[in-house]
């Protein structure tokens, strides 16, 4: 009998501290909190959180109230709970028109004018390929237009798009260009699909003096403009707005407890913008609320926030709760290139985006099996039931286009957790930027079983002795080793 009642008490002692950490959270959770902040972060006095409204406001500063109501303290080299961001919203002229030789381009057609300000006159057009600095280097280009390719090659993603073109917009300034043309000639991409998305204004990083450089697209999908047929442009345009917009990533963390892990951060994120105001739906509903996409991300970060406070792991916790993801990953893509804690010291991030569930049985881990640290994601989900799924979708590209991969590609160790989906169907079609997304149609049971499974799975990660790192083998393997010196 005392050696039966000694095996059964080291069973108790040895799988105590587990259960205990899933009882700890569900102790000190609080869904009656949870269910406000996320009630009141989806309601229609936010306006559907477009960075570009001034209802923006009320969200940043609740999010950062309830960071210092939870114990979380500012971050060093920040604003408050804030890191500033500069933004530029351009707007579309009222009128763009491009000729050069026997090609005319008009605006919202075969033309964008994207940024810069309005100009005119006739200029001599200087063709510099894909506007490497190499090939800016040695060419005249005080008073003419600078045409390239987009991209650069092998790099045609929209994202890799838009930051070569930024570069370039520098380089043709600096060598004293009134203007940049990029030929547009991306056959994966359709012209007609690009023309309807940005023909509207567009919100970018305000770059100075640079932002003031007339920036356009020209389609050339059969790659009929060159340097030597072009001769001079002739452009007129007119009524281009630029507007200065005031951004915010909210911030803060809590120093951990271990003399030496306490220098390594696990990054918590989430985007809290959505996409305002659009259409009216068959009810004339025209506030987008964003509940899934990403209210209920803001809300597990939060939480984690008021958990960690008062709990800290041996690992320290950054919360990051980033602005302008819908705009192009433009909050976490500031902090990544401007961060305020050193990025050799953030081991890896638990990111949270969302578009929707059908499955309410999964947490769905957008890069599950490409980091050392996917066990502890698939013990913590399965203490609350759930089980932890792949990307059932891996054609939509999720890993790319959300904010975790702009600290994958600095190297950092960065899946994404979202509600648990097992494909892009009519269910998740239904409220992905609809106004539907409200949380009156949300399944709150699950909401909190998500809340829970994403804080036990931070402290199972934080508390490891291991450091997270990438899978052998994956394409950020590399770049990882030499942001954490080769260990």
């Amino acid at each position: 009998m005392k050696k039966h009642l000694l095996i059964l008490s080291a069973f108790i002692l040895g799988s105590s501290p587990l259960l205990a950490q899933k009882q700890d959270v569900e102790k000190k959770f609080s869904s009656e909190k949870a269910i406000s902040q996320f009630t009141y972060l989806a309601s229609d006095e936010l306006k559907g959180r477009d960075p570009i409204r001034s209802e923006m406001k009320l969200a940043y500063t609740f999010i950062a109230q309830e960071l210092e109501k939870a114990g979380a303290k500012p971050v060093p080299g920040g604003n408050g709970y804030y890191q500033n961001i500069p933004f530029n919203l351009s707007s579309p002229p009222t009128k763009g028109s491009v000729q050069m030789g026997s090609f005319s381009f008009s605006q919202g057609q075969n033309l964008l004018v994207l940024d810069g300000r309005s100009f005119s006159g006739n200029y001599e057009v200087v063709e510099v390929g894909f506007g490497s600095a190499e090939e800016f280097a040695g060419k005249d280009l005080k008073g003419k237009i600078a045409i390239t390719n987009v991209g650069a090659p092998n790099k045609f993603s929209p994202n890799q798009l838009f930051s070569e073109g930024r570069a370039k917009a520098v380089r043709a300034k600096e060598a004293g260009a009134v203007a940049l043309i990029e030929r547009f000639n991306v056959p994966s991409v359709p012209w007609q699909l690009v023309s309807g998305f940005l023909n509207r204004p567009q919100m970018g990083m305000d770059q100075g003096e640079t932002s003031n450089l007339p920036y356009l697209w020209v389609e050339d999908v059969k790659n009929q403009l060159t340097g030597t047929n072009l001769g001079n442009a002739t452009v007129a345009v007119e009524g281009k707005v630029n507007t200065k917009i005031d951004g915010r990533n909210v911030l803060a963390w809590v120093e951990g407890t271990d003399p030496q892990l306490k220098n390594e951060f696990i990054l918590l994120s989430a985007h809290y913008d959505h996409v305002g105001v659009g259409t009216p739906d068959a009810t004339g509903d025209s506030i987008y609320n964003g509940a899934r996409d990403n209210a209920v991300g803001t809300v597990a970060v939060l939480n984690a926030a008021q958990y960690f406070a008062k709990n800290p792991p041996k690992r320290s916790i950054l919360f990051a709760l980033w602005t302008a993801e819908e705009k192009g990953l433009l909050g976490s893509a500031y902090f990544a290139n401007n961060p305020l804690i050193p990025l050799n010291q953030i081991v890896y991030n638990l990111n949270i985006d969302n578009a929707g569930y059908n499955d309410t049985s999964i947490i769905t881990v957008i890069g599950l099996g490409r980091t050392s640290a996917d066990y502890l994601i698939n013990e913590a989900v399965a203490e609350f039931g759930l089980t932890a799924k792949a990307d059932p979708s891996p054609e939509q590209g999720l890993y790319d286009r959300s904010d975790n991969v702009n600290f994958a590609r600095k190297g950092i160790p960065a899946p994404s957790f979202t509600l648990g989906f097992t494909a892009f169907d009519d269910e998740i079609n239904k409220y992905y930027h609809k106004a539907a997304d409200e949380v009156e149609s949300f399944d709150m049971n699950y909401a909190q079983l998500y809340w829970k499974s994403y804080i036990l799975a931070t402290q199972k990660i934080a508390n490891w002795s291991q450091k997270p790192q990438w899978t052998a083998g994956d394409k950020y393997e590399e770049v990882s080793k030499k942001l954490y010196g080769g260990k």
